[in-house]
């Protein structure tokens, strides 16, 4: 059995959800997210939460999966979900350029504008060191938040670059150290 599938999801005040063929329409106060359903996977409320149920050992497999997707976008419309970069280096930073492009400077000979997709906002704080991106698609922030780091990954000898917030970096010894 799927643990993760048999937990009920809590369906806070203002959150509806409609299924629609192989996909739910979740609403809320934040705004829409669609979420896949597997075939064999249904959706059901009971007394303020909503149940996940498949129709049998056979669909084990996409049943947590599906609960999972459902949570995620019940979560995003309700809270929203937040990923957080720090830029480490001297002269690395970033900054925003109108409302929908993010400009990085770092370390490379010219500067790297990143488009935002619709639905992300990204917050920059003063000192131009610390990203929060942000909306209510775990997938897209997420996605977006990798995007990022991948202009200039954390350096294993001097850990400069885009590194996750909460993201612990080994540092490597120079050839010195190589003894």
């Amino acid at each position: 059995m799927s643990r993760i599938g048999k937990k009920p999801i809590p369906l806070p005040a203002g959150v509806k959800y409609k299924v629609d063929g192989n996909t739910v329409l979740v609403e809320g106060p934040k705004g829409k997210v669609s979420a896949l359903v597997a075939d064999g996977v249904s959706l059901e409320t009971k007394d303020g939460h909503l149940h996940v149920n498949r129709s049998g050992d056979e669909k084990a497999a996409v049943h947590g999966l599906t609960r999972a997707l459902v949570f995620n976008a019940v979560q995003g419309v309700t809270k929203g979900w937040t990923r957080e970069l720090d830029i480490v280096g001297i002269g690395y930073r970033a900054e925003l350029k109108g409302k929908g492009t993010v400009v990085f400077t770092l370390g490379y000979s010219h500067p790297i504008e990143f488009p935002l997709p619709t639905g992300v906002e990204v917050a920059i704080d003063p000192k131009q060191t610390h990203l929060t991106v942000s909306g209510i698609d775990r997938q897209k922030v997420g996605q977006v938040a990798a995007d990022m780091r991948s202009l200039r990954k954390p350096d294993p000898y001097k850990n400069k670059g885009v590194r996750y917030s909460d993201e612990k970096l080994k540092k490597k010894a120079g050839k010195t150290g190589a003894k």
